[in-house]
């Protein structure tokens, strides 16, 4: 009998761990954006969908209708760029980054196709 076996239930390391949300300070920098979006009127509501793929932040123009973008993170992108994403409603990709802050300073959303 082998006395040397171990049982491994979880070997991701603190720092490996997949975090499946927005950490605090992204969701700070969309919140920030969403409040002064809807001071100017552009912006409504907004809703939050979570998946093992990713999580978004989805605006809407009316609480009624579809949302007009989505902020998304990808937990396992396939390149460093698709980490953060804009969408319109279908899905398209309509800016990405590995950088989220600048991803939405550098955005104009008045100009932004949907």
């Amino acid at each position: 009998m082998n006395r040397n076996l171990k049982l491994v239930v979880n070997n991701l390391k603190k720092d490996e761990e997949i975090k499946y949300f927005f950490e605090k300070n992204e969701l700070k920098i969309i919140l920030d954006l969403y409040a002064k979006m809807v001071s100017e009127g552009s912006w409504r509501d907004y809703g939050l969908s979570i998946s093992s793929k990713q999580v978004s932040f989805s605006v809407f123009k009316n609480a009624a209708e579809n949302a007009i973008y989505k902020i998304c993170k990808n937990f396992k992108p396939s390149n460093k760029n698709l980490r953060y994403l804009i969408t319109d409603t279908n899905g398209k990709i309509l800016k990405n980054s590995f950088d989220l802050e600048n991803l939405l300073k550098n955005t104009s959303w008045k100009k932004l196709k949907n």
